[in-house]
């Protein structure tokens, strides 16, 4: 499912044009991009939480050659599934 898929899905589902769906999701993309970036955690019941993870620097290798090299360290965003979400997905699976 794309952005435009996943919009007119949630307008029909909530009632609302898919102008004022796009505008909400919008809002809340950037939202949660926002504060993830401030180091705050997201997080929202049911679903999942979103936070910021610093992965320190490391000594790697280069899989070709097999030599030692570093690794800089970073910052990435992390998505944690909710146990409810899991459960779907879990559940999905069996069928």
């Amino acid at each position: 499912m794309n952005k435009r898929e996943l919009i007119e899905k949630a307008a029909a589902e909530a009632g609302l044009t898919r102008r004022q769906t796009a505008a909400a999701l919008e809002a809340i993309l950037g939202t949660i991009q926002t504060a993830v970036a401030a180091e705050e955690k997201v997080a929202i019941p049911g679903f999942g939480s979103f936070e910021i993870v610093h992965k320190p620097a490391r000594t790697g290798r280069n899989p070709q050659t097999g030599e030692p090299l570093e690794i800089a360290e970073t910052w990435t965003a992390r998505f944690k599934p909710s146990p409810g979400f899991m459960g779907l997905i879990r559940q999905r699976k069996k069928d």
